[in-house]
C-alpha cells in the first residue's frame, strides 16, 4: 500500500484548505510548513520590492528557517502544496524540501494562485529533491472540489 504525504505552505489559507481537501480524497498525512519568522501582511505585499516576500524571490538560493520538519522516510509519495508567487514555489518550499530524504520518493507539487499558471515551478523545484521523481504539477482555483482534486491526484501516483 503507497503511504502519501501532503505537505504545504499557505501564507493566506488557500493553500491549506486545498491541501486537507487534497489529503483527505487520497488518505494521506498532512503535514504544515511553518515558517521560523512568520510572515506579515506586510511581508506579503508582492507591490512593495523592499518586502520580505520581494527580496527572497529575488534571491532564489535564499532559504527561509522553517519551523520544524517531518520524517519523510515511512512515505512513498509527497504532495507538496504551496501558493504561487513570481510564478514559482516560494523559497520557503526548497527549505523543507532539502531538509528532508526523497531519495526513491516521488514528489508532486500543486498550487493555488489568482490566475498564474505553474510555469517552470516543477523544473525549478527539481534540485531541491534530490533522489526523487519529481512529477508535472498543477495549480488549482480555491473552488477545486475534492473529486477534481482526486482525480488529479490518483492520476499522478
Amino acid at each position: 500500500m503507497t503511504k502519501i504525504l501532503v505537505a504545504y505552505f499557505s501564507a493566506s489559507g488557500t493553500t491549506a484548505k486545498l491541501a486537507d481537501k487534497l489529503a483527505g480524497a487520497v488518505g494521506a498525512d498532512l503535514f504544515e510548513i511553518i515558517p521560523a519568522v512568520p510572515y506579515s501582511n506586510k511581508d506579503l505585499d508582492w507591490t512593495d520590492s523592499s518586502s520580505r516576500s520581494s527580496r527572497e524571490m529575488k534571491d532564489k538560493s535564499y532559504r527561509p528557517a522553517i519551523a520544524g520538519t517531518t520524517d519523510t522516510s515511512g512515505y512513498d509519495v509527497v504532495f507538496v502544496g504551496f501558493p504561487i508567487w513570481w510564478y514559482v514555489a516560494p523559497t520557503i518550499v526548497n527549505t523543507f524540501l532539502e531538509s528532508c530524504d526523497l531519495t526513491g520518493k516521488k514528489v508532486i507539487p500543486f498550487a493555488t494562485s489568482g490566475g498564474s499558471g505553474m510555469g517552470r515551478t516543477s523544473a525549478e523545484l527539481a534540485p531541491s529533491c534530490k533522489g526523487a521523481t519529481v512529477a508535472e504539477g498543477k495549480r488549482f482555483s480555491s473552488s477545486a472540489s475534492e473529486k477534481d482534486i482526486a482525480d488529479w491526484a490518483r492520476s499522478k501516483m
